[in-house]
């Protein structure tokens, strides 16, 4: 099937002309890319339909709130285009477009005139990995790399799997859910990740369904297809208000994914990135909306972390009393913060672990909290 794609408002069906005119500004900003297999998933006539919310802009996204590189991650990028925050874990940044743009987009710094992030020269982030033997995971990210053709794909692939000490390799990607017909019908594509499936390296797609309306019939075949390939199958996505901030939506999209054979992996709290106001769930909420969503489902439905990727770790939001908020860290930069617990006083507002007081923890999460004082 082919799909086209939209990159102006002025294209996209379903909307007014005056909803056009008060939306320019906002995808002046933020850059707004959508398809034609996506746009025919919405529901034009419901004006808060959940997939119109991820991929439409909206007027709030002007607020000045928050910033672009929320997670600070230039500071774990030692060479443009590589990011080295876990002593394991390297991301290359392999491109800058996606099958369709997220409004709540936590890189969407990547997507702007003056981004200087991601590169199409990945080999001196390649050099980085192969000189750092510690380096056994390495995440193809952008921007979406699957978007690429497999014609420039599979290069980065094979020289990533050919450094030695590398085991696996996952490719961040969102291009099941908002173009299946990327992985249908290019069977060049499942024949590279067959290829680079083997005792020496693991391909893992990590996918990016919001929405169980997401999981079509050309979804689920798109999974399946890359499942027979070779390739392991997992689902991550943040909470995002208005599209799955509630625990009946959430237990549908781990129960399906489950039965798909690709089970979730990580809920994410939502960055506090510029533009992403709207999109925004306070902390104790969405761990409700978690925990509320994991009693309806069975074992292997419920195996997902809900955590937040802040610029010191990557922090598991474990549970919440009368008084506290206990979290952990579940990755950390600095090695003495592996599993350490965090206690903070509960804040029905927080979104973000800056936005707290911590009472108990390491000294990263208590020099990045507004105050602290001793644990009572």
């Amino acid at each position: 099937m082919k799909v086209r794609y939209i990159t102006h408002l002025s294209k996209l069906d379903g909307l007014t002309d005056e909803e056009r005119r008060r939306l320019a500004p906002v995808a002046d900003r933020y850059a707004f890319r959508l398809n034609d297999y996506y746009r025919d998933l919405i529901n034009w006539d419901d004006p808060n339909d959940p997939l119109r919310r991820l991929v439409v802009p909206m007027e709030g996204e002007l607020n000045d709130w928050g910033e672009l590189d929320a997670s600070k991650e230039a500071h774990y990028t030692p060479v443009r285009g590589c990011q080295h925050k876990y002593t394991d874990t390297a991301l290359l940044l392999v491109n800058e477009v996606c099958g369709a743009y997220c409004r709540y987009c936590f890189r969407k710094r990547l997507f702007m005139n003056d981004n200087d992030d991601a590169t199409l020269a990945y080999k001196p982030g390649l050099d980085y990995i192969a000189e750092h033997e510690e380096i056994t995971n390495v995440l193809l990210t952008g921007g979406d790399p699957m978007i690429m053709s497999t014609r420039r794909l599979e290069p980065i692939i094979s020289d990533v799997a050919a450094v030695p000490h590398v085991r696996i390799i996952r490719i961040g990607s969102k291009m099941a859910a908002f173009n299946p017909y990327r992985i249908l019908d290019d069977p060049d594509l499942l024949r590279v990740i067959g290829e680079h499936c083997t005792d020496k390296t693991q391909i893992y797609i990590m996918n990016h369904f919001d929405h169980p309306r997401e999981l079509t019939k050309a979804a689920r075949e798109a999974i399946r297809r890359l499942r027979d390939a070779g390739a392991q199958t997992v689902n991550q996505c943040p909470i995002v208000r208005g599209v799955n901030d509630n625990p009946r939506t959430f237990a549908s999209l781990f129960r399906e994914l489950s039965f798909m054979g690709c089970p979730q992996y990580y809920v994410f709290q939502g960055r506090p990135t510029a533009g992403n106001e709207p999109f925004e769930v306070p902390i104790v909420e969405g761990l409700g909306i978690f925990l509320a969503a994991n009693r309806h489902v069975s074992g292997l439905a419920k195996r997902a972390r809900f955590a937040m990727s802040h610029r010191t770790g990557k922090i598991e939001i474990l549970g919440v009393d009368e008084r506290h908020l206990f979290l952990r860290y579940h990755r950390a930069h600095r090695k003495e913060d592996y599993g350490q617990m965090v206690v903070a006083r509960r804040d029905d507002h927080a979104y973000w672990l800056d936005q707290l007081t911590v009472v108990s923890g390491p000294q990263s999460a208590i020099e990045s909290a507004a105050h602290y004082v001793p644990y009572e």
